[in-house]
């Protein structure tokens, strides 16, 4: 699914990397391609006073940007672990400073020591050093950022696993980042209020980010989500349209995956969520219309897989009824016939020339991917509870 994050491994075209080199040095080497004044974007300040009166924050480009960078830190701490850098010359926190934050832990995944997340908070001690004496309107108390994939020796086993097994069964439920990230986003959101918190994530990580607050949203945790480049295409969908025997083999290699058995299915006799609850939770998506990993997001007509062909989890499927009722605030770019690379880029969502539509969207893939876990438990169920 993801032969992708090229923008940390490969990224050697990364946005304002030819037009800020200049031979600039850092801590006494020439600057990383992957520094921030390097790559990271052009016409960017740090907050003022100013923000106090009228935030920057409330910009949904300013918050967009910023939450971009975050998810770079993220895909940059593993790389300065894996490259053995040093505080002074790390790489990673030069993309969450300049907007007065502070790393507070690091997600590590416990079967091969890699970063895959990286939770950061705001930082009231560097805001009162630039005299900004109050955190800005908007701006979050917490954010977890979430990497997708890095294809690096260290880090590549483990990541394609998670994307064999969203693209076997939609769901990531049975990963241990899932737990990890599960965990950590709600214990941020009972320390801070979930309406202080926000997760965001890219490819891999956006489908983490996804089902994560998803399940923290059926718990009554409404997190603010941006998903860049969200993965929704199922292999299955694809095999069926070669043939027969396709399916087969796809069939048994599903098999073989982890996981399968740990996708709970859910009745369609289940009660469903009055509208009010099913619209508390609005994810912001950020798709790219050249990019066939989250393309079908901003199609109305795609379901993005078969439950009879492609062995959709059940988890994903939503109910007929009501399904226009659930929407996702998309964000659509669309700059002709990219390449996928350039498509999947990271950094193409801080870049100057951005320009997006903005819809609130109800597909049938979006319906599929919310609706499912905003119904409510069977009367049987409720009963028990109150025993």
């Amino acid at each position: 699914m993801e032969e992708i994050v090229m923008e940390v491994v490969e990224g050697s075209n990364i946005n304002g990397g030819n037009n800020n080199k200049n031979n600039n040095k850092n801590n006494g080497e020439e600057s990383h391609p992957f520094a921030f004044h390097v790559s990271g974007p052009r016409n960017f300040s740090s907050p003022t006073w100013r923000d106090i009166l009228n935030s920057s924050w409330k910009n949904g480009n300013y918050k967009r940007t910023v939450m971009a960078c975050f998810i770079q830190a993220a895909y940059l701490l593993e790389l300065d672990r894996q490259e053995n850098r040093t505080a002074e010359n790390a790489l990673a926190p030069k993309w969450w400073l300049p907007f007065k934050y502070k790393l507070t832990q690091t997600l590590i995944d416990e079967r091969d020591g890699s970063i895959f997340g990286a939770i950061l908070e705001w930082d009231r001690s560097a805001a009162l050093a630039d005299f900004i004496l109050i955190r800005p309107s908007g701006a979050p108390k917490a954010v977890l950022a979430l990497r997708g994939t890095l294809l690096k020796s260290c880090t590549i086993r483990r990541d394609l696993t998670d994307d064999l097994r969203f693209l076997a069964w939609e769901s990531l439920k049975g990963s241990v980042r899932f737990k990890i990230s599960f965990d950590a986003l709600k214990t941020l959101s009972n320390k801070y209020g979930s309406g202080n918190v926000c997760i965001a994530g890219h490819s891999l990580g956006a489908g983490f980010a996804l089902q994560i607050g998803k399940g923290l949203a059926k718990e009554g945790f409404y997190v603010e989500a941006h998903l860049f480049n969200p993965p929704s295409v199922s292999l299955a969908m694809s095999f069926r349209n070669i043939g027969e025997k396709a399916v087969f083999v796809w069939k048994r290699f599903r098999s073989m995956l982890p996981s399968g058995a740990e996708i709970p299915a859910i009745s369609e006799d289940l009660h469903k969520g009055t509208d009010a609850v099913l619209n508390k939770w609005v994810p912001h998506l950020y798709v790219n219309n050249s990019d066939y990993v989250c393309c079908y997001y901003a199609d109305p007509t795609k379901s993005g897989g078969d439950g009879d062909n492609g062995g959709v989890s059940k988890e994903n499927v939503a109910p007929m009824s009501g399904a226009a009722n659930v929407a996702a605030k998309l964000f659509v770019l669309s700059k002709g016939n990219q390449k996928f690379l350039d498509a999947h880029r990271l950094e193409q969502w801080w870049a100057d020339d951005l320009e997006l539509q903005t819809v609130i969207n109800n597909s049938k893939l979006i319906s599929r991917q919310l609706k499912s876990l905003y119904q409510l438990p069977s009367p049987q169920q409720t009963v028990v509870k109150q025993r």
